[in-house]
């Protein structure tokens, strides 16, 4: 069986970053990449960069970090602007792709 995947999607990198923070100290669990993207609107949305952070670890730390990490989101923006997914049990190879996006681990 492989390792859970979570997925963190939310507007604003510092947003993000805050979110993640928290995560990681709530539960064992390891950053695999991050991305980010244009929001719908463009420039006149309030924050024009949405970012998805990738990370993995045993199901029970991905789902108790993606809850910590949506709870510390929408303490700083709107609900709706905060998505999160978790894949319980990832195909073998997958953790490959995670890495891949604009923002690099060096």
């Amino acid at each position: 069986m492989g390792k859970a995947i979570g997925f963190l999607e939310v507007q604003g990198y510092s947003v993000a970053m805050a979110a993640m923070d928290k995560a990681c100290k709530a539960a064992d669990i390891t950053i695999e990449g991050i991305d980010c993207n244009n929001p719908l609107l463009g420039d006149r949305a309030p924050i024009p960069v949405v970012i998805q952070v990738k990370f993995s670890g045993k199901i029970d730390d991905v789902k108790a970090a993606l809850e910590v990490a949506e709870q510390t989101a929408v303490q700083l923006i709107d609900e709706k602007d905060v998505q999160t997914h978790l894949i319980s049990s990832a195909a073998c190879g997958l953790e490959k792709l995670l890495a891949i996006g604009k923002v690099t681990k060096k």
